[in-house]
């Protein structure tokens, strides 16, 4: 896919311990999410990742001020614990904490799912199943264009998906659900 721009952050500058710069935080429902610079000697990218270890529906965080309609988001994630779930996600055309599509990667269930948030309520477009082991890093890209969609998971394209229930640019950010805890690291994005 060719960008008309693009960026990578890797969080390696941002101070441990705090919410890296540029970035908002949030939940869709209830909860406390906590996103926090972590260093990790795993790091794809030494030596920080972004952690999310709070609790929530579906915790969220935004970089902020991206508005990118057709391009494209990807990340690096380590599923490290959880006991309702183990996902680790990415966001787009995000307008709030209520609207936006959403697409994740679930070590628990070892599937790849595509919803959108409309409302503040999750509807489910497509599963489908995909090995996700826990403690290992994957790399999940979602490509969009217009109505299409393209999921896929350590490079591996698993749905490709027409919706348009939301439409317009949006943020890009990063995702989990419940309980989980997830690393991240070299978050990119890229306008079409």
């Amino acid at each position: 896919m060719h960008s008309s721009y693009a960026e990578t952050i890797g969080f390696d500058t941002d101070a441990v311990g705090a919410l890296p710069d540029s970035w908002v935080e949030g939940v869709t429902g209830r909860g406390t999410p906590r996103w926090t610079v972590e260093s990790d000697a795993s790091a794809p990218s030494k030596p920080n990742v972004l952690k999310q270890s709070g609790a929530g529906t579906f915790p969220w965080c935004v970089r902020h001020r991206t508005s990118i309609e057709d391009g494209f988001v990807e990340v690096k994630f380590k599923a490290l614990a959880g006991t309702e779930d183990r996902a680790g996600g990415v966001v787009w055309r995000w307008k709030d904490g209520d609207n936006y599509y959403v697409a994740r990667a679930n070590a628990l269930e070892n599937n790849v799912s595509l919803y959108y948030t409309e409302a503040g309520r999750r509807r489910t477009l497509k599963y489908v199943d995909a090995p996700v082991p826990a403690n290992k890093w994957h790399t999940l890209r979602v490509e969009f264009s217009g109505r299409r969609i393209r999921v896929a998971l350590n490079g591996k394209t698993y749905i490709e998906f027409d919706d348009n229930h939301i439409a317009g640019p949006g943020a890009v950010g990063m995702w989990t659900k419940a309980d989980s805890v997830t690393a991240f690291d070299d978050f990119s994005y890229g306008s079409k």
